[in-house]
């Protein structure tokens, strides 16, 4: 019987959980899903000086609010220190590991000599066969060795990559690397592999900027005697113009995309196809995305970033959200805004109620929850009503007239609802001949302060009538 599937997102607490770190928490999730088995969620903070609370609280926060669980307890990579000591000690003591006494001089004189050469910094093996009392004496003289692995120095390490494919290393490029640093702390590369081995994780899904990473990995489990759990080294997340994601092109937190007024089931929609397809569906429920996803459609080429597809992607998804769904995300978006404390303030005085009334037409008109927001401003703006520049337009150009002609028919009628408004309006339209367009444009303009909304005569309806009226009178 084959081993569980079990996945792991391992991020590093020095910032907001990005957007690449995202998708890559979302595919070790899909995958899981897919075949069963766990996700598990361990946090690389043994950067102490770089590793915050703050940032651990926004990885947590940002997983959460994707809706994307992990099994088990948070795993805590710091904490684990001792353990990954015992490793390279039991490494040293079985001869896979040996003491280096190179001097910081030694170092940096290798370093020199590389970059004299063009070439990247390796470790030229000086201690790799040093006699035990070569070591003694260095001991002697104060120096505190690292502990590095014996690295094969013939023959090739290989990964059998489920998105690169076979990939393969010259052990001669490969230098001992450092596995316990001389202060007793543990590298990444060591930390890394122990608690991957420990947590039992069959499946190492990460971006292909860890591929050369996997090399040095796969020789320490070797090393060890321990299975080499299968790889998928996924391509990196580019801006839509092709260069490195930048914050430019959208390298934001997950926090600052739900600022901004995305929903949670369209971000994870979108990143899904960020690398992978399925045919040419676009549009995935959660339930869709797992039966469909496979590694084996992950691409090799990087995926670009385009803000314009999320916003349609996120629309998509706001116009298929319940009303009283919508309105919670809204709810939760708010804080992030301007202003949004006080409109927050106002919603059990009646305006959630009216907006929930106006939302099927408000949401047809939105791509994100800031933008609904803002085309929502008609129900709880203050009077007189600021315009902007194409409503004042309207009314400048003849639509002052147009409303001073309207108002007593409307002030006549007593059944304040869409339909009974539509046809007082027509009324007017037909006695005077003009266009219906003519006519509730202006009426746009002084319900809204804008030249775009909601049907107007659900906004009369939403609005109500006394107010309905004083907007009329205050542009007329």
């Amino acid at each position: 019987m084959p081993d569980p599937i079990v996945t792991r997102f391992a991020p590093s607490p020095t910032g907001f959980l990005h957007i690449g770190g995202g998708r890559t928490a979302l595919f070790n999730w899909l995958l899981a899903k897919k075949l069963g088995g766990k996700m598990l969620l361990r946090i690389e903070d043994t950067d102490r000086a770089r590793s915050t609370k703050e940032a651990i609280d926004a990885i947590l926060d940002g997983l959460h609010w994707l809706g994307l669980t992990w099994d088990g307890d948070v795993v805590y990579q710091f904490a684990r220190a001792a353990r990954h000591r015992e490793v390279a000690e039991d490494m040293l003591a079985k001869g896979k590991a040996y003491h280096c006494y190179a001097t910081p001089e030694e170092l940096e004189a290798m370093r020199e000599e590389a970059k004299a050469q063009g070439k990247p910094m390796r470790y030229d093996g000086r201690w790799r066969d040093r006699s035990e009392s070569d070591r003694q004496e260095a001991a002697a003289q104060g120096l505190k060795p690292v502990i590095r692995l014996k690295a094969p120095q013939t023959g090739e390490t290989v990964v059998e990559d489920l998105v690169q494919g076979r990939v393969t290393w010259a052990n001669e490029n490969l230098d001992d690397l450092v596995l316990l640093r001389s202060d007793g702390t543990p590298t990444y590369m060591l930390a890394v592999v122990v608690d991957d081995h420990d947590m039992a994780v069959t499946h190492v899904i990460r971006g292909d900027d860890h591929l050369t990473n996997a090399a040095r990995q796969t020789q320490i489990y070797e090393a060890n005697g321990w299975k080499v759990p299968a790889m998928a080294h996924i391509p990196l997340i580019h801006g839509a113009d092709g260069a490195k994601l930048s914050k430019r092109h959208g390298a934001l937190g997950v926090d600052a995309y739900r600022a901004l007024g995305y929903l949670p089931a369209a971000l994870r929609n979108y990143l899904v196809r960020l690398g992978w397809s399925f045919g040419d569906q676009e549009i995935f429920s959660t339930e869709e995305m797992i039966a469909a996803f496979d590694l084996k459609n992950v691409g090799r080429s990087p995926a670009r970033f385009d803000f314009a597809k999320l916003e349609n992607i996120n629309g998509h998804y706001m116009r298929h959200t319940p009303d009283a769904e919508l309105m919670a995300a809204i709810e939760q978006v708010l804080p992030h805004i301007d202003s949004g404390a006080d409109i927050a303030a106002r919603l059990d005085g009646g305006l959630r109620a009216k907006w929930l009334e106006a939302m099927p037409g408000l949401k047809e008109r939105a791509k994100t929850l800031v933008e609904l927001i803002d085309g929502a401003k008609f129900l709880y703006a203050a009077r007189p009503l600021p315009l902007d520049d194409k409503a004042r337009e309207i009314l400048e150009k003849g639509g002052r007239a147009v409303l001073k002609a309207l108002l007593p028919r409307l002030e006549a009628v007593t059944q304040w609802d869409a339909a009974t408004l539509e046809a007082a309006v027509r009324a007017e339209s037909e006695a005077t001949g003009q266009k219906l367009g003519m006519l509730a444009q202006p009426l746009r303009a002084a319900l809204t302060g804008r030249s775009t909304s909601p049907g107007i005569f659900d906004v009369f309806a939403v609005i109500g009538r006394e107010e309905s009226l004083a907007r009329i009178r205050d542009q007329a």
